[in-house]
């Protein structure tokens, strides 16, 4: 079974000693032997994540992939854990925001086609006036975080987990997390082609199997992550 999967995007994937790593290769290596399937990873930038599945170049995005209403009307959900938005500074810098709010007027480096996008804009166009969030998009994290080494923006907005790998990363005191809570809540879904039920009923299944063992629970743990409730499920599919 072949798994897309943006191999730039510690701790969800990464590529290490020349194999794949993260969350969602460890979840892969829970379900995919139950489901009887050898498992192979196609390294993809985050944007073109969805447009390859539709032209047939793997089976399934494993891919920290966040639910959104769009996306599930081309794709089909399995979702498999939430997570949620962070603020970078770096270290030296005495700005230090804690909500969007606080962002007007700044520059804010991003994933290119994340969905908290569309969100900081919603922020901007009700908050900010005549001094709008500045939203820069980078093909990968690391090249955002780069950017604001280098004071190309004044902040990168990321996924809670991959600012605290990124914090970890760069050592000392280099980076720095000013928000205090998760920002934009998230729901984040294994994907597989629309109409493919068979395959998504089969992921499913064996999901909530590992679920109910308490194994998989173990693994969010891990992570720092959680499963979402069926009303967070509910409310990513619609709003």
């Amino acid at each position: 079974m072949l798994i897309g999967s943006d191999q730039v995007y510690p701790p969800y994937d990464y590529i290490e000693d020349g194999e794949t790593k993260g969350l969602d290769a460890d979840v892969m290596a829970l379900i995919a032997p139950k489901l009887g399937l050898s498992v192979k990873f196609v390294d993809t930038r985050f944007a073109n994540l969805i447009s390859g599945l539709q032209a047939q170049r793997y089976d399934m995005i494993a891919s920290a992939l966040y639910v959104t209403p769009a996306r599930a009307k081309v794709v089909d959900y399995i979702p498999y854990a939430k997570t949620g938005g962070s603020l970078m500074v770096r270290g030296d810098d005495s700005f230090a925001p804690k909500k969007p709010e606080e962002l007007c007027g700044k520059r804010v480096g991003n994933l290119k086609g994340a969905a908290w996008v569309p969100e900081l804009q919603k922020v901007s166009d009700a908050s900010c006036a005549s001094s709008p969030i500045q939203v820069q998009e980078y093909a990968t994290s690391a090249e955002a975080v780069q950017a604001l080494f280098s004071r190309g923006v004044d902040v990168v907005f990321d996924d809670a987990g991959v600012s605290q790998a990124a914090v970890t990363t760069a050592g000392g005191d280099r980076l720095r997390i000013t928000s205090d809570e998760i920002l934009f809540p998230i729901v984040m879904g294994i994907a597989v082609k629309k109409g493919n039920s068979a395959l998504a009923e089969r992921v499913d299944a064996e999901l909530k199997g590992l679920i109910a063992s308490g194994d998989y629970d173990k693994l969010l743990k891990k992570y720092n992550l959680a499963m979402p409730t069926p009303e967070e499920i509910q409310k990513s599919l619609t709003e």
